[in-house]
Order: structure tokens, then sequence, then C-alpha cells
């Protein structure tokens, strides 16, 4: 595809983000990132904006020294995470915004590519099969086989940093994730990452717990249904999201932490 290496104008922790063509750039993916990771966000993104979602449009794949990389329309601003830390909006309108694309996503329809929770989190413990305990590999599949998840869309990381604040409004990035599930998991998602595992992260844990008070509150609104009936919901996919993490490597400083709150949601109960 034409176009060429430009100024770096992001970063993350799987892939840069270059400047390519005019109103164009190209998240070209680190070295030891394996390809089938890059092609599967590829293929997802073009999924589920062919979905109607909101994915951006993938305009065309390169490879450059070895590298993968994605072409994607320019997203110019700063992420909703620097939006709210500036001070720039509230921390209640910082979930509100969650909300809403939170939403947008749960009311696209799953396209057939996307792979069903289960047969996503049995590939990753198939791949990642030495990073976790046996029993609770074992009885996170059980879990899952015992809540039958619906066939809704969800992004699995739809968190502040994957939110870019354009002059058009925001747009959500980063769909390597997405899986068929029920809406309890995304909003699972969010609530392990802005009240676990970013408070340990930042130098003021309370921002990002009032982040997801009003992400869980808003969409409970957005939704017609209770704050409760909402948590009621979530509460089951709390542990399969933490064994995603892990799985995913990240936050290594907290692995004792996630494996102890996994082992006692999956711990039967008297």
């Amino acid at each position: 595809m034409r176009g060429s290496l430009g100024e770096k104008i992001g970063e993350g922790a799987f892939a840069d983000v270059h400047a390519w063509a005019p109103g164009q750039a190209v998240k070209l993916f680190k070295a030891g990132v394996p390809q089938r990771v890059s092609w599967w966000e590829a293929r997802m993104t073009r999924a589920v904006f062919a979905a109607g979602g909101p994915a951006p449009e993938v305009l065309g794949e390169v490879t450059l020294e070895g590298r993968f990389g994605i072409v994607l329309p320019r997203l110019d601003g700063p992420t909703l995470l620097q939006h709210y830390r500036s001070g720039a909006i509230t921390f209640e309108q910082a979930g509100a915004i969650l909300a809403t694309l939170h939403l947008a996503v749960h009311n696209t329809p799953p396209p057939p590519d996307v792979l069903l929770l289960r047969d996503h989190m049995e590939g990753s413990l198939r791949l990642n099969g030495g990073v976790l305990p046996k029993h609770i590999a074992t009885g996170i599949l059980a879990l899952i086989e015992r809540l039958s998840p619906g066939d809704g869309l969800c992004h699995v990381d739809l968190h502040p940093g994957n939110v870019i604040m354009t002059a058009q409004g925001p747009r959500l990035i980063d769909w390597s994730g997405v899986v068929r599930a029920p809406a309890a998991l995304d909003l699972a998602s969010a609530h392990v990452l802005l009240s676990e595992i970013a408070p340990e992260l930042v130098d003021n844990p309370e921002r990002p717990r009032a982040v997801n008070a009003a992400v869980q509150s808003e969409y409970a609104r957005l939704a017609g249904i209770s704050p409760a009936a909402l948590a009621a919901e979530m509460e089951p996919y709390l542990p399969i999201v933490r064994v995603s993490l892990l799985l995913a490597g990240a936050v290594p400083g907290l692995r004792e932490q996630l494996i102890q709150r996994i082992e006692a949601a999956l711990r039967p109960e008297d």
C-alpha cells in the first residue's frame, strides 16, 4: 500500500503508531509480537467495522522490515485518559463516554468470525498453558460452561487509554481481544481494569475508581436496569477477566493478588 513511515505519533505495549499517508496512520507491531496476533487484530477490526460497530476502517496491511502493520485512518487527539487527567472533563463525563461506547459495541451484531468466549479462552489457555496453575485453568473453563454465555459482542479492553478524543468525537481502538459474550463481560472488564489494576499503577487511586463508578451507573441507566442488577450480572465474569489479564502477561506485579481473587471466586460455596 502506498505511503511512507513518518513520525511516531503513539506507542502501546505491542505496537508503535506512525504517520503514513495524508489522513492515515500505520499501527506497526513490535518485533517479537507473534504474527498471528497482529493478523488477528486486523481481521477482527475489519469484521467489526463491516458489521457497523465502532471500529476504525482497515485501509490496508503492510510489512516493513519484517514488522506487520495495519493502515488505519489517522485519529488526532488526546486519549480519554489524558483528557480527564488534565481536568478537561470530569470523571462523570469520562464514565458517560465509556458507557456510551460500551453500548455501541453491545448493540452491534457479532460477526461470525469473532470467537465465542469459551473458544477464545480455550485457545488462550492452550497457547499459554504454563502461565496458570492447572486447577485455575480447569475451573475457569468449567465456570464458562456453567454460565453458558450469550452471543453478544464484547471489546473486552474498553478503558480510557483505548479511546481517542477526536474533533469528530470519541473513537475506540485496539480490537484484538474482541469476543462473543454477554455485555456483563465487558462491564466486568472495565470494573477490574479501573478499580483493581489502575489504582495500583497511578498516584491517585481514587481517579480510576471514580471513573468506574460513573461507567457502571451510566451504563445501567442507558440499559434500563438497576445498578444492583448490573453488578450481579457482572460478578461471575470477574474471575474470567482476571484470568485473561494473566494470560496476556499484563501487570506481572499483581499476579499473586489476581490469582488469590480468582481462586476465591472459583471456590465452591459451603
